[in-house]
């Protein structure tokens, strides 16, 4: 056989192969439900909080679900607006479980829901989220706190924060309440470790180790970026969010500590990412040089399909 059509043949047949293992890649046993951070939201107008990921998910066979709950509350107040959803998305499904991942202040709502009803979630993904806390919340309540200044400051922040909370609920087609207060103080060291005691499935008992990788029947997972600079020039959010990096004294994604991120089996803690890199935003502008976040999404859901979830 002539050897350069024998090449071409077997180019061929590994590109069969591999649109053959793409095509279930990502399909999941139960479906995905994401869940958003501060500020966040499901869909407005062409825009998603996880910019591209569902599509890329649902390309090679995953049922993904975007959720909404407040952009500014507790993380007990989202996490039942949460439940409800999940509740809802088990019945028009059909399915047993479901697969939860959250980002940022979404990893307590997913916590939430996995503590209520653990027969219901067959895993937990905590992706740049601070389950022990963010030194960026304290830094605001150590404001707030101030004499005169905090005083006459903080109902006026706390109004426009909830004002916008409101605009960003009403633009996703959402009515939902908003509490500013609440929901920086559930992601301060003390309200991190106020919520840890009493959900505390997953969570490392060191300061950055694994915690529980199984607990209740449910599987508990994270990952988080430590970005050390810049990481598109043509991000605008870049150049924000690097600042926030001299509250910290450890690497981060800058609103997130490396160690605060571990949750569960810690897949990585430092992906060359900022905190909106981890959820391929601002619209996909992140590393060109580093792991995708879809790349990492994907892999994700092909590791929770390997082990039948």
């Amino acid at each position: 056989m002539n050897k350069s059509f024998t090449q071409a043949l077997l180019v061929l047949l590994c590109g069969l192969s591999g649109s053959v293992l793409a095509a279930g890649y990502t399909e999941t046993r139960y479906p995905i439900v994401l869940a958003h951070g501060m500020l966040g939201f499901d869909n407005i107008a062409f825009i998603n909080y996880w910019y591209g990921i569902p599509r890329a998910l649902e390309k090679s066979g995953a049922q993904v679900f975007n959720t909404q709950v407040s952009a500014f509350n507790s993380s007990e107040e989202r996490g039942e607006q949460l439940l409800a959803q999940v509740e809802e998305i088990l019945a028009i499904t059909g399915a047993e479980k479901v697969n939860l991942i959250g980002h940022s202040q979404g990893g307590q709502s997913v916590r939430y829901v996995a503590a209520m009803m653990p027969d219901k979630v067959a895993s937990v993904t905590n992706v740049g989220s601070p389950v022990k806390g963010s030194p960026i919340a304290d830094v605001v309540e150590q404001i707030s706190q101030v004499p005169v200044l905090g005083a006459a400051l903080t109902p006026v922040l706390s109004s426009v924060a909830n004002g916008l909370g409101i605009l960003i609920g009403l633009a996703a087609g959402e009515s939902l309440p908003q509490d500013a207060l609440a929901g920086m103080e559930s992601l301060t060291l003390a309200g991190a470790a106020d919520f840890n005691a009493r959900f505390p499935a997953g969570v490392p008992a060191s300061s950055c180790g694994d915690g529980a990788h199984n607990e209740d029947g449910v599987r508990y997972y994270s990952w988080s970026g430590t970005s050390s600079g810049i990481t598109n020039f043509l991000d605008p959010s870049s150049y924000g969010l690097i600042l926030l990096k001299l509250a910290f004294n450890e690497p981060n994604d800058s609103l997130v500590g490396q160690c605060s991120s571990h949750l569960g089996q810690v897949i990585r803690d430092n992906y060359n990412m900022d905190h909106l890199d981890e959820v391929n935003q601002l619209f996909g502008l992140v590393h060109i040089f580093s792991t995708n976040p879809k790349t990492v999404f994907r892999q994700h859901a092909n590791r929770l399909r390997n082990i039948g979830l």
